[in-house]
């Protein structure tokens, strides 16, 4: 199973390789990782996408990265209310003749020309990981040059829905 995991961390030299070390020891393949600077001087916040086996082994996870020094908070978010967003900047083949074709792809995803050559476009787009898929999908079968996201990275929406009332007629 996918679960995004944040950690808030003190920004300081090598604390990105040990996270990351702990999670490759314990064999968690990391989907996604990003990580970035917060409101507050001096600490950053990592958000990964990894895949956990089963719910031991994600509390596993949990307490390991908890006990990490520089590692200040750990939450499992996968399962709240979230907002996720990646950027991924595509270069495409496309010669004049399907530009149009190709642009007409580009607007509805919200997507911008970032770069143009010749034959080739470079386009940039931001949105949850879904979109970003379905984007890339659209793209292939123009012809994909190159290709780099930058990872997901998310946080808890303010306002979390309430569970729904179950309604018995019993």
């Amino acid at each position: 199973m996918k679960r995004v995991i944040t950690t808030t961390v003190i920004n300081q030299s090598g604390v990105l390789n040990r996270v990351t070390g702990l999670l490759m020891k314990r064999q968690f393949n990391i989907e996604s990782i990003t990580v970035g600077h917060t409101e507050k001087a001096g600490i950053s916040k990592m958000t990964f996408v990894v895949h956990v086996e089963d719910q031991r082994k994600l509390e596993q996870l949990l307490k390991q990265l908890q006990k990490q020094i520089d590692v200040l908070k750990v939450n499992d978010i996968t399962d709240k209310a979230i907002v996720t967003r990646e950027l991924a900047l595509i270069k495409v083949l496309s010669p004049p003749g399907v530009r149009s074709e190709i642009n007409s792809i580009i607007e509805p995803f919200r997507a911008t020309v970032i770069d143009m050559s010749k034959n080739v476009i470079t386009v940039q787009v931001t949105g949850d990981p879904g979109k970003i898929e379905a984007f890339i999908d659209l793209l292939k079968p123009y012809g994909i040059k190159e290709l780099t996201r930058t990872g997901a990275t998310a946080f808890v929406r303010e306002t979390q829905k309430a569970p729904a009332q179950q309604l018995s007629i019993l």
